[in-house]
């Protein structure tokens, strides 16, 4: 079945494309999600009166992504991972906790979707992480996986809190006491 792409569509296109799906995928994903509509003769004569800023607007995400490659490509990025003896972390590294770097160290917000991984980081060390920002613009990212030392910092502070919060509840249930006895 063809569509008429609305906005990006991962693999396939493009705002404006004319892409060939399936007939199941247009009818149950694309159409209610508004990400396409059906290619009939009327849409089309439509698309091509909208041609001139459907290019305007791709022009500038082009132009984005080009300012945001610039911004990304080749900077290197650390998270911290809890790391066993031998170099192996205890999980992954999740494309959400690259994202979130990204966003933290160099100050450039990128959806979770947009890393492409061939495999999950699993090993301390440098990675290089590509990040799809629009049709064939790609900036690659190297990510440093080291120990995770806030761990051990933020444990201290939760012991201390812990003394110190019966003390206050102590002092609270002192001041309630009295109150209660005069008003019998």
């Amino acid at each position: 079945m063809k569509v008429i792409l609305l906005g990006e569509l991962r693999g396939k296109g493009g705002e404006g494309d004319i892409v060939e799906v399936a007939q199941g995928y247009a009818e149950n994903f694309l159409f209610p999600q508004k990400i396409a509509q059906p290619a009939t003769p009327g849409n089309i004569k439509q698309l091509e009166e909208r041609r001139h800023n459907i290019a305007k607007r791709e022009a500038e995400r082009f132009a984005d992504a080009e300012a945001t490659k610039a911004a990304l490509d080749g900077k290197l990025v650390v998270v911290d991972a809890k790391i066993g003896e031998e170099g192996q972390l205890f999980g992954s590294i999740t494309a959400a906790q690259i994202a979130e770097a990204i966003k933290e160290q160099l100050d450039v917000e990128i959806d979770r979707k947009r890393i492409v991984r061939s495999s999950s980081i699993k090993t301390a060390g440098r990675h290089d992480v590509v990040v799809d920002l629009y049709r064939e613009v790609e900036a690659v990212v190297t990510v440093q996986v080291g120990p995770d030392e806030t761990a051990e910092v933020a444990e201290e502070p939760k012991t201390d809190e812990a003394e110190e919060v019966p003390a206050v509840q102590d002092e609270q249930q002192g001041e309630v006491a009295p109150e209660a006895e005069p008003a019998e």
